[in-house]
């Protein structure tokens, strides 16, 4: 009679150091293609609406011109500071270049009415005809 002698297999091991490399080619590749995007760094106390609209939803980004609790305005999404002079000839330029140009104003509630009234007069100027307000919708109890 013969008996075989069969050997153990080892149980199959996992090799820790690969899968650490395998994941660090992916974090680097997730960081390289993802881009970000500057959001002005003024806080606004936006007012509230039940027919506001979610960021990014027309297909055309607006010119952003944002005004302040002191009522100082700032021009487009790096928020550099501009006259009231100055916006008139800015918008005038804009539109000349882009017929259906659109102004978003993002004023904080505390903002006086005075300056709010002049973007929009500065956009009539300039035949921008489509101006808007961005606001935070209500809070829904």
């Amino acid at each position: 009679m013969q008996f075989r002698i069969h050997k153990r297999r080892q149980a199959p091991a996992v090799i820790i150091v690969a899968l650490i490399d395998v994941l660090i080619v992916l974090l680097i590749f997730l960081m390289v293609t993802t881009t970000f995007r500057q959001q002005p760094s003024l806080r606004l106390a936006l007012p509230e609406s039940s027919q506001a609209k979610k960021t990014g939803e027309s297909d055309s980004a607006p010119i952003i011109v944002t005004i302040d609790d002191k009522g100082n305005l700032r021009l487009g999404a790096e928020a550099r500071p501009i006259t009231s002079d100055q916006l008139k000839s800015e918008l005038a330029a804009l539109a000349a270049k882009k017929a259906d140009l659109k102004l978003a104003i993002s004023a904080d509630k505390a903002a006086p009415f005075g300056e709010i009234i002049k973007v929009m007069d500065a956009a009539k100027e300039a035949n921008i005809k489509m101006v808007n307000a961005f606001t935070k919708e209500t809070s829904k109890p």
